[in-house]
């Protein structure tokens, strides 16, 4: 018998289905009329997630609550507007509906949104060895894996053991790999001397490995450069390699070094959370293939948004990139078409992406910024990364709550977050939701 999901009917509207709810989902569900249509939002997490942040939560620089914001909350007072706390598992698109964990829920329209994961490039044993950051609950895990270290290294005068403790292997030359890099060599400099005055923090080792000609590589010449150098001038240590296997606390890589450590942090790359259900010509590379109004190939009333959604140009032969600008605009272009269709214009606007540049923090007082021809780095640049991150930030209490910790971080060089929080195993969980592990 089939199990229908329990939605209010949608009376004489017409229902629209979003599958994720990080940035296209949640900006989408924002933008359009819930006066016209009824909104479905479905996503595995009750919150938005504000994944460039993410890295400072692993650092102990801010709150997970900072970075993320409730989806009901964000949409309090709009009958029309529906959240479920669920699992998206198939499409079928011949009967207008989604499966899902919670049973099936009917669409007039369904907007797939579902972002991205980690990449493992095929190493699958990586993904149960090594630490990945792509949400709240990791970057949580990383905060402990880096604070149960120190903790660990007080403990221990064998070389060996201190070598494995303090040092930290951070994959992938992105913006989270430079990012997280920097935010870990401000706490050797200001935070193990005060927290741990035992600890020799000329031992805690850092480095950034990426098989990539550059650091950030999608961004100029000119601010890989200055990356490089000022990470450098932090004390980071840059290798340009492949790692191949991580076993037994021993990373190795393909020029031959091996580097012994319990600190791997994976932010290498990503791949989408494409959905099933659809023909096989709508995928190409795990994402959805979409025209010029995100329209998923072979359907009429699907359409994908972000990081899933592959739309080939002129412009952009291999897809946009895999970043917040073109996830946002996406979701923006297609609210306000389907706006617009709902009140009786039927002429819909192309997607046309306007890159509106670049931006990576490399820690205090130090950014790259490629904004258009503008391309500069150092304070200025750092400055209009922390503006635009604050003014990016979902909620009032969470742009005050983030603006206060940063300031009181610039001045005392110390947030008082640093706390190992481990949960609790209950069997009180296994009555209410289904476990899963990460290495299955």
């Amino acid at each position: 018998m089939k199990r229908i999901a329990n939605i209010p009917d949608k009376k004489d509207l017409k229902r629209i289905v979003i599958v994720g709810g990080g940035f296209a989902g949640h900006d989408f569900a924002k933008k359009i009329n819930k006066k016209k249509y009824q909104v479905v939002l479905i996503d595995k997490v009750n919150y938005y997630q504000f994944q460039p942040l993410m890295y400072q939560v692993a650092t102990a620089g801010l709150e997970p609550s900072s970075i993320s914001y409730p989806h009901r909350k964000s949409f309090q007072k709009q009958p029309d507007f529906h959240f479920r706390t669920c699992e998206a598992l198939k499409v079928n698109p011949s009967e207008h509906h989604v499966d899902t964990t919670i049973g099936e829920i009917c669409y007039d329209y369904l907007v797939i949104a579902t972002g991205c994961d980690t990449n493992y490039f095929g190493n699958d044993e990586l993904k149960c060895s090594t630490y990945a950051l792509k949400n709240v609950s990791e970057s949580l895990l990383m905060r402990n894996r880096i604070l149960l270290s120190f903790e660990q290294a007080t403990n221990t005068d064998q070389e060996d053991e201190l070598e494995r403790m303090l040092t930290f292997v951070i994959v992938g030359g992105g913006a989270t790999g430079v990012e997280l890099s920097g935010a870990l060599a401000e706490m050797k400099k200001t935070i193990l001397p005060k927290d741990y005055p035992d600890l020799d923090a000329g031992k805690m080792k850092i480095y950034l490995i990426d098989s990539s000609p550059r650091l950030l590589n999608a961004m100029s010449e000119s601010a890989s450069a200055a990356t490089t150098k000022a990470l450098e001038k932090r004390g980071v240590i840059i290798r340009k390699a492949m790692v191949l296997s991580y076993e037994d606390d021993v990373v190795k890589m393909d020029n031959g070094e091996e580097l012994h450590s319990q600190n791997v942090f994976w932010v290498a790359g990503v791949k989408p959370n494409s959905i099933g259900g659809l023909q096989e010509e709508s995928y190409m590379k795990g994402r959805l293939l979409v025209d010029e109004y995100n329209r998923v190939k072979g359907y009429d009333h699907i359409y994908c948004i972000g990081d899933t959604a592959l739309m080939i140009t002129d412009a952009y032969p291999k897809g946009h990139p895999q970043v917040a600008q073109p996830a946002l605009q996406m979701a923006a272009n297609l609210a306000a078409n389907l706006n617009r269709e709902i009140k009786g214009n039927i002429e819909w606007k192309r997607f046309d992406y306007k890159n509106k540049g670049s931006l990576a923090t490399i820690g205090r007082n130090s950014a790259v910024a490629d904004l258009g021809k503008f391309r500069f780095s150092g304070q200025l640049a750092w400055w209009l990364w922390l503006l635009i991150h604050i003014l990016s930030i979902i909620g009032m209490r969470n742009k005050f709550s983030v603006f206060i910790d940063w300031v009181w971080n610039y001045i005392t060089y110390d947030v008082s977050l640093r706390l190992l929080i481990f949960p609790k195993l209950s069997s009180i969980y296994k009555k209410d939701s289904k476990t899963t592990n990460n290495c299955n």
